[in-house]
Parts: C-alpha cells; sequence; structure tokens
C-alpha cells in the first residue's frame, strides 16, 4: 500500500497511524546492471540510497559469464553480500526471464532496489505486481526505511510516500544520489542456483542505439544539448566539437529530437533521460517545462538563446542572449 502526501501536507502524516508490515530491521536487495565488466554507475547510485535505509545491502549480480563483474561488486563500499546468478538465459536482461529470479529472492528482504533506467522500469512493475506489492519509481530521498520522496508533475511538485507493503519495490533515480565508492568493500559472494531460471518465449533479438566515443549522457560531467533552434541535423556538428573540446556528451530537446535533428538517445527531459552534469549547455532550448524536469538539477546552468524571454533563463546561472550560430563557434575558438 502507498500513501502519497504533498509537500505541503507533509506534517500530517506525524499524526496519523499506518499498519506496518515491514520487518523489524531492513534488509535490502539491490539488483544490478553490468556491462559484463563493472557494475553501472546508476548501480552505484541505487546503493547509496540503499545504505540510508539500512545496513544490510545484498546485490544482486545476474547474467553468463558475470565472474569479473562479481570480483568488481565484491569490493564496493557498502555492500555485504554479492549474490551471483550465472544462466545462459540470462545472458539478455530480458524481463520475463529477471523477473522470477528477482521474486524468488525477494522473500529474504524487506527492500528490493534498483536504478530507474529503462530496464528497471521494465522489469519491476512485474516483479511488484508478483509479489502483491506496489512499486515507486524515481524515488530522489529516503525519509527513512518507509518513506520516500518522488518527483511529480515534471518536477514541480515534490510527493512524500510512506510504503506498508511488507515489500518495498523502489526505483532510484540515479541524479538524485552520488555513487557508491568502487573500492573499500569486502563483501562475501554467494553463487545462486535459481529455481525459477527457465527460458521465456520472448526472445532478445539485437540491441540498437547511437554509437559514441563521448561519454554516456547520463553520467557525463559535461552535456551540450540542443533545441530546435538549431534548425537541422547537420548544425548539431557545431555541438559535437564544442563536446569533443570539453570532453562532453551531446544532448537534445524533444523537440529537436521529434524534428528529426537528434538521435532518440539524446534526448533530455520528462520523456527521455534524466541528467544532472556538473555542467550544462542549452544551446537553442527555449526551456520547455518538460525539458527542464530532466536537466534543472544539473550543477551550472549556461543557456544560449537570442530570445531574452525564453524560459529557459529562469533556471539558467549563466545565460547568453546570443544568436547560437554565432555564440557556439566562438565559444569552441576560445575553449
Amino acid at each position: 500500500m502507498i500513501r502519497s502526501f504533498s509537500r505541503a501536507g507533509s506534517n500530517l502524516r506525524k499524526a496519523l497511524k499506518f499498519h506496518d508490515n515491514s520487518p523489524r530491521f531492513a534488509s535490502t536487495l539491490v539488483v544490478s546492471e553490468h556491462d559484463g565488466s563493472n557494475v553501472s554507475a546508476s548501480t552505484l547510485s541505487a546503493i547509496t540510497a540503499a545504505k540510508r535505509i539500512g545496513a544490510d545491502i545484498s546485490l544482486l549480480v545476474m547474467g553468463q559469464g558475470v565472474d569479473k563483474v562479481v570480483e568488481s561488486a565484491a569490493k564496493i563500499e557498502g555492500v555485504t553480500k554479492v549474490l551471483a546468478v550465472d544462466d545462459e538465459s540470462l545472458k539478455q536482461p530480458v524481463a520475463e526471464n529477471v523477473s522470477p529470479v528477482v521474486q524468488e529472492l525477494s522473500d529474504n528482504y524487506s527492500h528490493i532496489l534498483a536504478p530507474s533506467s529503462n530496464h528497471g522500469k521494465n522489469f519491476m512493475p512485474r516483479v511488484a505486481a508478483l509479489c502483491d506489492s506496489a512499486p515507486l519509481s524515481d524515488v530522489i530521498s529516503v525519509v527513512d526505511e518507509m518513506t520516500f520522496q518522488r518527483p511529480m508533475y515534471a518536477g514541480n511538485a515534490i510527493s512524500t510516500v510512506k510504503m506498508s507493503d511488507a515489500k518495498k519495490f523502489i526505483l532510484i533515480r540515479p541524479t538524485a544520489f552520488d555513487k557508491a565508492s568502487t573500492e573499500g568493500g569486502s563483501a562475501s559472494v554467494e553463487s545462486v542456483k535459481s529455481s525459477s531460471l527457465t527460458k521465456s518465449s520472448t526472445v532478445f533479438k539485437a540491441a540498437k542505439g547511437a554509437s559514441s566515443d563521448r561519454p554516456d549522457l547520463t553520467t557525463s560531467r559535461v552535456v551540450i544539448a540542443g533545441g530546435r533552434g538549431m534548425k537541422s541535423a547537420e548544425n548539431f556538428s557545431m555541438l559535437d566539437e564544442l563536446a569533443n573540446k570539453l570532453g562532453g556528451a551531446v544532448g537534445a530537446s524533444r523537440a529537436a529530437v521529434d524534428a528529426g535533428f537528434a538521435p532518440n538517445d539524446y534526448q533530455v527531459g520528462q520523456t527521455g533521460k534524466v541528467v544532472a552534469p556538473d555542467l550544462y549547455i542549452a544551446a537553442g532550448i527555449s526551456g520547455a517545462i518538460q525539458h527542464l524536469s530532466g536537466m534543472k538539477d544539473s550543477k551550472t546552468i549556461v543557456a544560449i538563446n537570442k530570445d531574452k524571454e525564453a524560459p529557459i533563463f529562469q533556471v539558467a546561472d549563466y545565460g547568453l542572449v546570443e544568436d547560437l550560430f554565432k555564440a557556439v563557434p566562438d565559444i569552441t575558438n576560445k575553449v
């Protein structure tokens, strides 16, 4: 069961009593994502969130040939146990194969966490439904082991949610938590033979996405994003040049993606990726609320737009009212 309160009504919850089916001491299972060698940066953020729930943290690593991942995972600070499930059926993280394994292992835990990624959003609701629980997505703050906060209305309101289910299935927004250290841990490793490993009727065919030598958009310290003002896909090359000099990634608004200026993988916003880099440069982006919800937590925001009334300037730390086709090359030449 989930009970939700607005920020203004947060004091009300103190006067109410809820039936609590939770174990007295929280035990947390973090379902990891990995690249075959190391767990993902978003998983490290989920581990940090898990630390705020309880000290007993297990990390689940699934896949085929995961020995190298397990070895590195055991060194992550804060993890007490690494559960390794190595099977051919888990070579690709298909939700139909992953979900039964997580469901089986969840019996020993009060909290099951995963990054709020495409993969997490794919399998977690399925597992929660199998366990007769309600999942909670995009958590940005842990108040206590039963109470969490998540954004609503494109980030314009923060909802405080109290969960009373015995098992709490939670998706963590990676940009809201620091990454756990990959050194200093000494977790035990347990090889798990799951009885739920079955080959489903769903068959993985292929994964297609934009390939780039630049950092991943969601983890890059610098993001250069373009909007409708870029006018064409060819013009995005000027952002590529600046991103290469700054060692950053290139992003785009939904308007730019819908217009065919940039691939879907570049989209930042409510229906795209959520980023929080140290530096976010928005070129030709007006600042629609849907875009702002995906980047407004950036440490420093620089806006370049010839329209001085553009909403993006309301959240920008530095604003340049200038034609981007003049400003961006000038900045690139001076970097």
